[in-house]
């Protein structure tokens, strides 16, 4: 069974919701049989690279609240972060554009290495006191190097604005056509969805119901029943 999270590395709601999805797949006792996939989703796609402005501004202009407001919020998040055993810096966070971290897990998905780095971009973002955002593409390349990534190819990449630019969009296009208008959003095997960071309980239904639920292989006979085929001890040679 595959489960596809569309997410950003911007949203602190992602990184609550996958350590609670996370949570229920320890626990699955089928998690063995099931493959995540982790798919783009830019929360400000518009915002030029280099244009990083602290978190609390960000919120303020965007959703027209108070300072004291945004950073009330930002406490809230830091509690239920807290809660799933997630470091979370309240105070001096950034934003920034974040297309160049979705560039780089398409790279790191092509080497079995994504889930890794998206692990590693969430820590950045949200518990470390550096910026993942204004420190240029030296911080990212630190970063994927410590997720095993080779440090010139991510150098090439970053260098080149159209590598993996085409994964990106089209994620970003299935998202919408999946009517996913934020994130997180799961989908398992392409049947059941589930928006938001939603309680560990929820998500260990839906992989419950979701693999209860896979349509089993129909076989169709076509010509003779005993057609020759290859196995494991080798393949049947013809005796007339």
């Amino acid at each position: 069974m595959r489960v596809e999270i569309w997410s950003d590395i911007a949203c602190p709601w992602c990184y609550v919701g996958k350590a609670r999805f996370e949570k229920a797949l320890e626990a699955f006792p089928h998690r063995d049989g099931v493959e995540v996939v982790h798919r783009s989703f830019e929360l400000d796609p518009g915002r030029a690279k280099g244009d990083v402005q602290p978190v609390l501004a960000m919120l303020s202009k965007k959703y027209g609240m108070s300072q004291a407001q945004a950073q009330a919020g930002e406490d809230n998040l830091g509690a239920q972060a807290a809660a799933e055993g997630l470091d979370y810096r309240t105070r001096d966070r950034d934003h920034g554009n974040t297309f160049d971290l979705h560039r780089l897990l398409h790279l790191a998905k092509e080497q079995g290495k994504q889930d890794e780095l998206v692990q590693i971009f969430y820590r950045a973002n949200f518990a470390e006191e550096r910026s993942l955002f204004s420190e240029g593409d030296e911080r990212l390349v630190e970063l994927a190097v410590e997720a095993g990534l080779d440090a010139g190819e991510v150098r090439k990449v970053l260098a080149d604005p159209t590598a993996y630019a085409d994964e990106v969009r089209a994620d970003e296009r299935e998202a919408a056509e999946l009517g996913a208008n934020g994130v997180p959003f799961f989908v398992l095997d392409r049947k059941y969805g589930v928006s938001g960071a939603q309680p560990a309980e929820v998500f260990t239904q839906a992989l419950t119901q979701a693999w209860g639920e896979r349509s089993p292989l129909q076989l169709i006979d076509q010509g003779a029943p005993d057609a020759e085929a290859c196995g494991p001890d080798g393949c049947a040679v013809p005796q007339h």
